[in-house]
């Protein structure tokens, strides 16, 4: 992969990520109906996660017909292609749904199976995350600027999130009891941020981000934002994020806040 091929895809996410606005923006607050996939957890979609992933889907196979599709809403295709968008239409349903502006649109591109592009784009703020190998950008409007984490090496100086950190939320209950220890060393905690609170991690305004649960449309499209960034991005045991089990996250702005985050989190099974 050259540098031309590489800016060439990253143009192609941003139409992407365009295309997802036009759908998500105009249903939000808008009453839209809601429908439950799964009725213990009240996992809500809407018909913004469907229109935003049809017609992203219908995008990638008009301009890139070999490329496979790990899509949310609407499954996969062509899963081996060495080139492979992951998707995520309408990542925080809930908060989508609530009205919260925290939801996000998540577009990754792997390659041979690692995540090169990730794109974390919030429709309502106009706000846009671009990770790559060579860097990590924010955009609103006409503004761009390149983005680095903060210097935070301690647990006790951070500033702490994860989308819903209690045991009957996303984490089993020895999960909840790892984290609510990290909570409690944290300078100060803020929740239910979904993919928006990476994107504020990879822009210097949070240190530290510990999810579980999470599956590969969650997770994929925030590695390059955070690494681009110049944050650390595994499993709670130090794993790739694919090898993690339960989809378990923790993306830490330094290696020193990342390894106490770790002595914490690693000892749960």
């Amino acid at each position: 992969m050259n540098a031309p091929d590489l800016t060439s895809l990253v143009a192609f996410a941003h139409e992407l990520a365009d295309l997802a606005r036009a759908e998500t923006l105009p249903r939000f607050r808008r009453g839209v109906a809601v429908d439950i996939k799964e009725a213990a957890e009240w996992d809500p979609v809407t018909e913004a996660d469907r229109e935003a992933e049809r017609v992203i889907r219908a995008h990638i196979e008009e301009h890139h017909p070999g490329h496979g599709i790990i899509g949310e809403e609407w499954g996969t295709v062509r899963e081996n292609a060495p080139w492979r968008w992951v998707l995520d239409p309408v990542d925080g349903t809930r908060a989508f749904v609530c009205g919260t502006g925290t939801w996000t649109t998540l577009i990754a591109l792997e390659h041979h199976g690692e995540p090169v592009v990730g794109v974390i784009d919030q429709a309502f703020s106009g706000e846009r995350w671009v990770g790559t190998p060579e860097g990590a950008t924010w955009t609103r409007g006409e503004e761009t600027r390149a983005l680095r984490v903060r210097t935070t090496t301690s647990v006790a100086s951070a500033r702490i999130t994860s989308t819903d950190p209690v045991k009957k939320g996303f984490f089993e209950p020895a999960e909840a009891a790892a984290f609510d220890v990290l909570a409690q060393r944290a300078r100060v905690g803020r929740w239910s941020l979904d993919a928006y609170g990476y994107g504020l991690l990879a822009s210097g305004d949070l240190d530290l981000v510990v999810e579980a649960s999470l599956q590969h449309y969650d997770y994929a499209a925030l590695v390059p934002v955070v690494r681009g960034a110049g944050g650390l991005i595994t499993g709670w045991k130090g794993e790739p994020v694919h090898a993690s089990p339960r989809g378990r996250v923790v993306a830490a702005a330094t290696k020193e806040l990342h390894a106490e985050a770790l002595e914490t989190l690693r000892h749960v099974d």
